[in-house]
């Protein structure tokens, strides 16, 4: 049997985060470890309070880390380092498992020695918007595939596309690879995936491993997420310079205003149109960071703690 761990960063945890636990302790294949980074204690102990959380949850080891020691890349590599497995699954605190064969679906790549990374399929939850729900499906296809470097070429920056919102990693492979790129603002899934394929190794794109993970994000929103996608794109330019990315903006965009009106919904086109733009010029600045005032970068970025650390 294959022996796994999952890891999960933790802030300001939500029923989700219960019914997340509940799913993988209820897995096919069952999971050795369950390993929480928390931020900030309090949130954690208001959370769980009038719960015997460790007897409810027998296989979960709980950590703790203030919000200033919190770093996208370096938090999930001390959680790497806390687990002895030879696979570990990457997931986030809001993404609660489809069925109780997320974990079997996602391993069952690594027969092929050569697949250092599969990734779940991201469904909307029950209160996701229209527009959201079509970005899922954009990203997230009904079709399971396996991508390597040769697919730069044709598909872009997609071929490295892949998320820790659920994501299974062979160990040897991410030693290997030295794991996450330490104090990233953003990508450090993609970081890594990009060195993967470049080492010859394969990335598994698995549709019948599902999660539900959905945000209804605003305009505004839209905006500081991008920018620090801009940021993290300008930070590597080895890494995304070459391969389309804004392109795939376009082409989301293109393919929604028909979706929209054969469903009957043109007024969302307008809000398409909005946050698209949002999306853009968020991205546009974030990418020219380094021209821009610190206390605008400051503004405009949606994971301000990475500048107070930097």
């Amino acid at each position: 049997m294959l022996e796994v761990d999952v890891i999960i960063p933790v802030y300001k945890p939500t029923k989700k985060l219960l019914a997340l636990l509940d799913s993988l302790m209820q897995q096919t294949l069952a999971v050795q470890r369950i390993i929480l980074i928390n931020t900030e204690k309090q949130y954690f102990d208001w959370f769980i309070q009038g719960m015997d959380f460790q007897e409810r949850y027998k296989k979960v080891t709980l950590y703790h880390i203030k919000k200033e020691e919190f770093d996208h890349g370096g938090t999930r590599n001390f959680g790497v380092s806390l687990s002895k497995a030879p696979y570990f699954i990457m997931m986030t605190d809001d993404a609660v498992p489809g069925d109780e064969q997320l974990v079997e679906h996602l391993m069952s790549h690594f027969v092929n020695p050569k697949v250092g990374m599969a990734y779940a399929r991201q469904l909307p939850d029950k209160e996701c918007g229209f527009l959201e729900c079509y970005a899922r499906s954009f990203n997230y296809p009904e079709t399971s595939c396996m991508k390597s470097a040769k697919n730069l070429k044709n598909m872009g920056i997609k071929a490295f596309f892949a998320s820790n919102v659920c994501a299974a990693y062979r160990r040897d492979i991410f030693e290997e690879l030295g794991g996450f790129t330490g104090h990233t603002i953003f990508n450090e899934d993609m970081i890594y995936a990009r060195g993967l394929i470049d080492a010859g190794y394969l990335i598994a794109y698995e549709a019948d491993a599902r999660v539900e993970h959905s945000h209804n994000y605003s305009g505004l929103d839209q905006f500081h997420r991008y920018f620090d996608l801009g940021v993290s794109h300008a930070q590597y330019p080895k890494i995304f310079s070459g391969v389309a990315t804004e392109s795939e903006g376009a082409r989301m965009v293109k393919r929604a205003c028909p979706y929209l009106l054969k469903t009957g919904k043109p007024w969302l086109i307008i809000k398409l149109f909005w946050q698209s733009g949002c999306k853009y010029t968020g991205y546009f600045l974030g990418k020219r960071y380094k021209r821009l005032p610190e206390s605008l970068v400051k503004a405009f970025s949606m994971n301000k703690e990475y500048w107070r650390i930097k």
